[in-house]
């Protein structure tokens, strides 16, 4: 191995970032070369090189339209950071999502260009690395070796290293890089300059409000959560956007790196958004005619008059304001802490406002996991420890 490749390893594993790294059509000379200097284990939580397609399409969660292209590899480094989420549990370390999906030199004639899109995705932003490799200039050794290369230099990058060695590009090979910052929309929203921002599967910043909203602070995010947006897309054939609120009533605002890494949980495979409304009625102005999302609980609260600093006269001028933008509650049921599971039946509507509200049958999901009761148990565990 070169010494100033050795070196930029060597940075990458004495810096706090922890990765999960996939790759698929080359890029698995870097995961060797990572492994090869000692202290792998301070950088890699995991490896995967998802090769076969129905390995890939698992994966991703979805079929691409297309196998090597910049959006595939942008929501493969995604599903990395969700994935490095949730391996890191407890601890404070700073994750990396890094993605590679390539088309080299192979043992069959190929007509399409050779070329490989590498991303690193953080919860501050997405980098993305598209390279075009001059077709017959080198066998596959050769590019596998500049595809890898390319990938240690993403990671380094990702990892704050300053000191890397430039790529060995020939005058016709072809590098591009794009970057998405979600560190500035995320201190914009929080200096009120925007209402709300949103991040795409594929890492790209959302331009149009979503349609239908699944709303909370999901700390952690679980498959109680992802169950019911799946149940409520199918219901409404409508994706649905998850919103982690970045203001709460009663609670501080979010800080920017607690809500990026709220954030960073649906990377790759789920919309999701931030907003600066506490309410439902404030929310119903930043995404006008959304449907929303909601459990049991909070329906039941909705329609408390308690909740409305104007008692209920408040409760009934908010409902009709949501009501006449067009505005929709799904609600799913929920057990209760006495074990019954509470439906929007058992609730007693404000005359004129019945058909805001529209329930999820029980048939169709049920999941009592909480989050609550999800960072208790890693609490519980990281203690025994």
């Amino acid at each position: 191995m070169d010494e100033s490749i050795r070196s930029l390893i060597q940075a990458i594993h004495d810096s706090p970032p922890r990765a999960v790294f996939a790759a698929a059509g080359a890029g698995s000379r870097a995961l060797a070369d990572l492994l090869s200097v000692p202290g792998a284990s301070r950088t890699l939580l995991e490896a995967l090189i998802p090769y076969a397609a129905d390995s890939f399409d698992e994966f991703l969660g979805r079929v691409p339209e297309q196998y090597v292209s910049a959006e595939t590899g942008r929501m493969m480094a995604g599903r990395a950071l969700a994935r490095a989420n949730h391996l890191r549990e407890l601890e404070p370390w700073p994750i990396v999502g890094l993605g590679c999906t390539a088309t080299i030199v192979t043992d069959r004639p190929k007509r399409g260009e050779h070329r490989a899109h590498v991303a690193a995705w953080t919860p501050a932003r997405l980098s993305v690395w598209t390279l075009y490799l001059e077709k017959g200039a080198r066998d596959r050794a050769g590019e596998e070796s500049l595809v890898s290369r390319l990938i240690l230099d993403a990671l380094g990058e990702a990892c704050g290293v300053a000191d890397r060695p430039p790529l060995p590009t020939r005058p016709d090979d072809s590098l591009s890089v794009e970057m998405f910052d979600y560190t500035t929309a995320a201190e914009h929203l929080r200096s009120r300059e925007i209402p709300w921002f949103g991040i795409e599967p594929d890492g790209g910043l959302m331009t149009e409000a979503p349609a239908v909203v699944l709303s909370g602070s999901f700390n952690p995010l679980h498959g109680g959560h992802t169950g019911l947006a799946e149940t409520a897309a199918a219901l409404l054939g409508v994706p649905v956007a998850f919103e982690v609120s970045a203001v709460n009533v009663d609670k501080p605002p979010l800080e920017t790196a607690v809500l990026l890494d709220r954030l960073s949980q649906f990377a790759g495979r789920w919309p999701v958004v931030a907003g600066n409304a506490p309410t439902f009625v404030e929310k119903s102005r930043l995404y006008p005619g959304a449907v929303f999302v909601v459990g049991f609980d909070t329906a039941a609260r909705i329609i408390q008059p308690r909740y409305y600093g104007a008692g209920e006269a408040g409760m009934l001028a908010a409902l009709a304001e949501m009501r006449d933008r067009g505005t929709r509650f799904l609600v799913a049921g929920r057990e209760g802490s006495d074990g019954h599971f509470r439906e929007l039946r058992e609730l007693e509507m404000p005359a004129g406002f019945v058909g805001l509200f529209e329930a999820i049958p029980m048939r169709l999901f049920r999941n009592d996991v909480s989050s609550t009761g999800i960072r208790a148990a890693l609490k519980a565990e990281a203690d025994g420890k």
